[in-house]
């Protein structure tokens, strides 16, 4: 389908504006991917929140250039699609790195996670990270647990205070009654 150059623009234009809000983007070589399992792995990734777009290199490269995203222009040669992540780049690199392991594709050639670039290798290390959510969720139980301590030990010394006053009113009932 033969486009026009108004059509290329609406479409550098409109890509731009999704690099724009990804504060992630990785960069893939689909090669030896068939349609249904592209769109297993468009399937995948929505559910994570994330875009995954198959571009032109050219229009690629000057959606590129308008939001000012560096050191992806030189990967962009041959098959190429974008996984535009949101702020969890750990979501969408998961995503990912659990399809390459089933299907040994997509080839993630590189990434950029808060404007900085990181290498395929850095990709599956952040896959294995755990989720954000799962983060907050330990930092949370770390808060917790000393808090929780200091609740233990207060109502220790508050039983142990029950217990005495008890005591101490059993003594002198006791006394008062010989």
């Amino acid at each position: 389908m033969i486009r026009t150059k108004a059509q290329k623009q609406e479409q550098v234009t409109a890509l731009a504006t999704r690099l724009a809000r990804s504060s992630t983007v990785y960069v893939t070589d689909f090669t030896g991917l068939n349609v249904a399992r592209i769109t297993d792995l468009r399937r995948r990734l929505r559910k994570a929140g994330v875009d995954y777009v198959v571009v032109k290199n050219t229009l690629a490269r000057r959606a590129l250039k308008e939001v000012a995203v560096p050191g992806l222009e030189s990967h962009l040669e041959g098959p190429t699609a974008l996984v535009l992540a949101g702020a969890d780049p750990v979501a969408a690199a998961k995503v990912l790195a659990d399809f390459v392991r089933e299907h040994e594709k997509p080839t993630i050639k590189v990434g950029v996670v808060a404007g900085k670039a990181v290498t395929p290798e850095q990709v599956k290390r952040l896959a294995t990270l755990p989720t954000r959510l799962e983060l907050l969720a330990q930092v949370a139980g770390a808060l917790q647990a000393p808090l929780a301590g200091v609740v233990g030990a207060w109502n220790g010394l508050l039983m142990n205070m029950v217990g005495a006053l008890e005591a101490l009113r059993n003594q002198r009932s006791s006394g008062a009654a010989s």
